[in-house]
């Protein structure tokens, strides 16, 4: 790898961060990423917190691995593969601050969790609630339109405004919510064609339609617990399948802005 010494410690593995890792990864820089017990990621083909819930995933080249301990995780980011590990904080790696410089929170939380600038050589964090210059070093934009993947370095991302971005002429209706509280069950699958109306799945027996026709994008995992109101699903109704499969443009933008911004903090060490 060409910057085996710069290893990358993300925080979260859905789909945006996916993108993240892949321009990453592919540029040579070790990437480790930290996730829930119970992810609760919807487009789970794409995702790397996948590997929580079931060892492993192959995204397109790009294959993620569950760990089991910091020390392996360590040892599995320098062989090509994309270690997941199960860290709800960093106290994990309170003994190991010294192996990683660059920390990317990229839990899309639209709120600042826990993130502080002083806990990397190089902090980077997606999207709204965060300022670059006070709990982190850079913000990348994650809104749809313009300004998408531009480095921020002083200052906020656009504010969040709450509504999902326009995709094929379908905003918020194309994301599926959890109608009350309970246990997720689907009768379709991702990759799954459904015609507008139609029978998806339910949450306790609450059953969850299909808004409009389109492919199924997204699906939480079945079984997992949700609160009401929970994004469980994506419909998109673009009704292409193989980008079900595969990283969004969005995701690669994202990915894209990190990588510019990393490069362009390397550059400045070694002015």
């Amino acid at each position: 790898m060409l910057f085996s010494n710069h290893l990358v410690l993300m925080r979260g593995g859905g789909d945006l961060a996916t993108g993240v890792a892949y321009r990453l990864h592919k540029a040579g820089f070790p990437v480790m990423a930290l996730e829930l017990p119970q992810p609760l990621v919807v487009r789970r083909t794409v995702a790397l917190a996948t590997a929580v819930l079931q060892n492993h995933i192959q995204i397109e080249d790009l294959h993620a691995q569950l760990a089991h301990s910091p020390a392996e995780a360590l040892k599995l980011a320098h062989t090509g593969d994309i270690p997941v590990l199960v860290a709800p904080d960093l106290s994990s790696f309170s003994l190991h601050s010294s192996s990683f410089s660059i920390l990317i929170d990229a839990r899309m939380a639209k709120r600042n969790i826990d993130t502080r600038r002083e806990q990397a050589a190089l902090v980077i964090a997606l999207g709204p609630g965060f300022t670059a210059g006070v709990d982190c070093h850079a913000v990348i934009e994650t809104m749809r339109g313009h300004t998408l993947g531009r480095v921020i370095w002083d200052g906020a991302a656009l504010p969040n405004t709450g509504t999902p971005g326009i995709v094929a002429g379908k905003g918020a209706e194309r994301v599926l919510r959890a109608p009350n509280a309970g246990v997720v069950n689907w009768r379709l699958a991702i990759g799954d064609s459904a015609a507008a109306g139609e029978l998806i799945g339910d949450v306790d027996s609450t059953a969850v339609y299909a808004p409009f026709a389109g492919v199924i994008r997204g699906l939480i995992a079945p079984g997992t617990a949700v609160p009401g109101g929970c994004k469980i699903g994506d419909v998109d109704a673009r009704a292409d399948r193989a980008a079900c499969f595969t990283i969004s443009d969005k995701a690669l933008a994202i990915g894209g802005g990190v990588l510019e911004a990393i490069l362009s903090w390397l550059n400045e060490q070694h002015e």
